[in-house]
């Protein structure tokens, strides 16, 4: 005859020892309990399944069942041959998500990143090596009370389409990402991303970023800033200023960590993203951004700490157009033309006064010109270097020419006062 056999951890075959004495009456109920450290309910319980089912009613039912929460045969290996086949670069928790979302492969994130180390697909972060840290700033309390910008040059499609630059935006408060794709980091790419920015939140109350050219100039200040005290300004700051925006300038990449750690995610999860999307060129890109930003700020934003937003509404009267132009100081030729970048424009309307007055020419992002002078706006013509050239020669052709008497030479009289004087001092000579 065949002897079963059951297996007892030493915590049940004393369990089993202390409810046989009860159950032989050597012992109390109540004292049991205490030995065990259970209550008498439970050890009344235990009494009556070893009654019915023996011996081995003390060991839990579960033992030597498979888990119910046990994955399906297989569903490992699958897991693992997905992982090394399209998501060999991502961290466990992204690569759960993906798995789950897009292969139907349900997998908690902990899980996989046991899975991973075992197959060496992910090496946690305290076994790689780590650089120097810096201290965290404390966030700003309100939504909109401090932006953080700054461009990411890198090879965002993989050599699947051009290298381009994405000119981020996050706020300090709540770690809301804004972003836009450009060929270049350049002023006009800064300059239109930030007007996307506001025609979507309003005006923020500043705006942190480094002393990349674009934000800050090296170059002295002309005599006419010297004589107003004024310090000279980029073109973005110019902007800024027109809005009432305060520029807060970082003086090392630490101390804009927070759109540092961005890109750093960014260059890990958006490209991965993209290639998933299949995303081969500029346009691609930005159209993929517009779905994929509400959902990642739905993901990682948090709530503020004061729930009060401080971006500005923009002013009814206020032309973002014109607002986000560049601006440059010219002077009105005698000819009433004015040159900005070897282009020429004949004012229509001109007045004497004109001539040699100052005036601001602008060009907005679209490449349309405006000529601002004394709180107006002048109106002009553009027109050719050949047709100027003409304009210069008819000019000096209907140019009055004054005619002069030939030069006379004057004398004094012989009783001119000049002549007593002159005489008197030469007889006194004499």
């Amino acid at each position: 005859m065949q002897k079963e056999i059951i297996k007892m951890s030493k915590r049940e075959i004393d369990r089993l020892g202390v409810i046989q004495e009860v159950m032989n009456k050597r012992i109390r109920q109540k004292e049991a309990a205490q030995m065990i450290s259970l209550s008498t309910r439970q050890v009344r319980r235990i009494i009556r399944k070893v009654e019915v089912y023996g011996e081995t009613a003390v060991v839990h039912g579960n033992r030597g069942k498979p888990s119910s929460r046990k994955f399906p045969d297989g569903f490992k290996e699958k897991v693992i041959e997905t992982v090394r086949k399209k998501y060999y670069d991502f961290g466990p928790s992204f690569a759960a998500e993906k798995l789950e979302a897009t292969d139907n492969l349900p997998v908690n994130r902990e899980t996989l990143r046991g899975w991973m180390m075992e197959n060496h697909i992910w090496i946690p972060r305290k076994l790689r090596q780590e650089g120097q840290i810096h201290p965290w700033r404390k966030r700003k309390e309100c939504f909109g009370e401090m932006v953080q910008t700054d461009g990411s040059e890198h090879d965002w499609l993989e050599g699947r389409g051009p290298e381009m630059v994405l000119m981020g935006y996050i706020d300090d408060a709540t770690g809301g990402v804004f972003a836009h794709f450009y060929p270049a980091e350049t002023t006009e790419a800064a300059m239109e991303s930030f007007k996307r920015y506001v025609e979507e939140y309003g005006i923020p109350r500043s705006l942190y970023f480094d002393r990349h050219s674009i934000y800050k100039t090296t170059r002295k200040p002309s005599l006419d800033e010297q004589l107003k005290g004024q310090m000279p300004k980029t073109q973005f700051e110019a902007v800024m200023e027109i809005l009432g925006v305060e520029p807060i300038f970082a003086y090392s990449p630490q101390a804009k960590g927070r759109i540092e750690r961005l890109f750093a995610t960014f260059q890990d999860r958006l490209i991965k993203e993209l290639r998933l999307a299949g995303v081969d060129n500029l346009v691609g890109a930005n159209d993929f951004l517009e779905e994929y930003l509400p959902r990642y700020n739905c993901v990682f934003s948090i709530p503020a700490a004061n729930p009060k937003d401080l971006h500005r509404p923009i002013p009814a009267d206020m032309d973002l157009d014109w607002v986000f132009a560049f601006r440059e100081k010219r002077v009105i030729s005698r000819d009433f033309t004015v040159c900005w970048k070897n282009r020429f424009f004949l004012l229509s309307e001109p007045t004497k006064t004109m001539e040699k007055a100052q005036v601001t020419v602008l060009e907005n992002l679209k490449g349309e010109i405006r000529i601002w002078q004394e709180k107006r706006y002048l109106p002009f013509t553009e027109i050719t270097a050949d047709t100027l050239s003409r304009v210069r020669t008819k000019r000096q052709k209907n140019k009055k020419v004054e005619i002069r008497p030939p030069y006379k030479i004057w004398k004094p009289p012989a009783d001119h006062p000049w002549r007593e004087k002159w005489s008197s001092f030469t007889e006194a000579a004499v």
